[in-house]
């Protein structure tokens, strides 16, 4: 058989045996830094927030972070942050904690050997966000950085299982003061 007519068989095969709608009902948005602002949409997503806001980021420096994080807090979201506690020793990622403690946001960081390296912000069971970039300024402004923002009920439940499942594991992380 020809190839050609060998790879439409294999694809329409491949299209039959998958669910409809199987992994293509998600909708991904995709900013790239510093050229799309990336940190301005997700200020934009933590005002949206109603029932939760969990952040999972290795670096956590930005003002306007904290600042809508806070906000949303004292909308009555919960939020709460997980964190690399080598990043602790930074001065300004000890600021920005500082002031999310003080407005009752709890923080874990983690104990065990490895980093806590995710990058992902889990919105009420419907948007997440995942990509390279940190909550910092220099993420925002000057790096090269990718933030992806998928809106999808099922990826963002594995999402929040899995930040729920840091949180909940007292082994592996331990709250920060």
């Amino acid at each position: 058989m020809p190839r050609p007519f060998l790879r439409m068989v294999c694809l329409v095969i491949l299209t039959l045996a998958l669910p409809a709608g199987a992994g293509w009902s998600a909708t991904v948005e995709v900013y790239y830094g510093p050229d799309d602002a990336p940190l301005d949409r997700l200020k934009t997503l933590y005002r949206h927030a109603t029932r939760y806001l969990y952040v999972a980021v290795y670096g956590l420096t930005s003002p306007r972070a904290v600042e809508a994080m806070v906000a949303a807090k004292k909308r009555g979201v919960d939020v709460r942050m997980i964190t690399d506690r080598q990043r602790t020793e930074d001065i300004k990622q000890r600021t920005a904690l500082h002031t999310l403690h003080l407005a009752g946001i709890p923080i874990l960081v983690n104990e065990h050997d490895g980093l806590m390296h995710l990058k992902q912000v889990v919105i009420d069971d419907e948007v997440n966000t995942t990509g390279s970039m940190n909550h910092t300024t220099s993420g925002n402004h000057y790096n090269d950085e990718r933030l992806d923002v998928i809106a999808d009920h099922a990826i963002t439940v594995k999402a929040r299982d899995k930040f729920l499942a840091m949180w909940n594991d007292h082994t592996r992380f331990k709250e920060w003061k």
